[in-house]
Order: C-alpha cells, then sequence, then structure tokens
C-alpha cells in the first residue's frame, strides 16, 4: 500500500515584531533606554496597566493623581477687516 503524498504548505516568512521601544527609536530617532546625564542604559522595571496600580505609585511618590483641568476652547481669532 503507497503511502498518501503529503503536501507541504509554502511557510511565509513573518518579519519580527518591535516592541515600543524600537518603534520609537525607528521613527524618531530616540533612544529611551539611553540615560540624557550619563550615557548609560535604563531597564524596565515593569510595564503599569492597571489604574490602580498607577494610583499607587504616584501616591507614593507625592505625585497628582488627577489629571490638571483643560481650559476651555477657543474660537477662531477674528480678523481685523471682518
Amino acid at each position: 500500500m503507497p503511502l498518501a503524498a503529503t503536501r507541504q504548505e509554502p511557510t511565509q516568512e513573518r518579519t519580527p515584531r518591535l516592541d515600543w521601544a524600537g518603534l520609537l527609536r525607528r521613527s524618531f530617532a530616540l533612544d529611551v533606554f539611553a540615560c540624557g546625564r550619563c550615557g548609560g542604559r535604563r531597564r524596565v522595571l515593569a510595564y503599569l496597566t492597571a489604574p490602580s496600580g498607577v494610583r499607587a505609585i504616584l501616591e507614593h511618590l507625592g505625585l497628582p493623581t488627577l489629571p490638571g483641568r483643560l481650559s476651555p476652547a477657543r474660537g477662531p481669532p477674528q480678523s481685523a477687516w471682518c
């Protein structure tokens, strides 16, 4: 009994995805992990996504937890000839 021929699907090469730091580096030539003072490398301690975690850290640092008030929108400037 002959073996059934197996059909091999062509595999598509996927380009590796860049993380947020890589995208910023590529788009704006900005290395977010380079220290501006000493030139050393920074490292990620945590990725914060939960609002409660962000609020707890801001409170611990003594920073405001609520956003500032926005000024009301203004209309367009009026020209002298109107």
